[in-house]
């Protein structure tokens, strides 16, 4: 079994909802999860933004989920942690 722990995304999201409340939203799709954002490009509609998500057991599908509702769309994965919980000598 492989856990995922971290994801640095790149993501082109509308003004509204501001990175607070967009953060806020993503956090709440789990449990212990911890989310950061840094704008990396504004635009009249648009805001390009990195974040960086870690937890420790992500959802891929419901933070994609997550980010779709708000009306954003997932540019690229740009970074990702996993850790696997499979012993090899079994």
């Amino acid at each position: 079994m492989v856990l995922l722990k971290r994801l640095v995304l790149d993501i082109l999201k509308p003004h509204s909802p501001n990175s607070l409340d967009f953060c806020a939203t993503l956090a709440a799709a789990a449990v212990d999860m911890q989310v950061s954002c840094r704008v990396i490009a504004v635009d009249a509609k648009t805001e390009s933004v990195e974040v960086c998500i870690e937890g420790a057991e992500l959802h891929f599908d419901q933070i994609e989920a997550s980010i779709r509702a708000q009306g954003a769309s997932l540019h690229s994965i740009d970074e990702v942690e996993v850790v696997s919980l499979v012993d090899q000598n079994s």
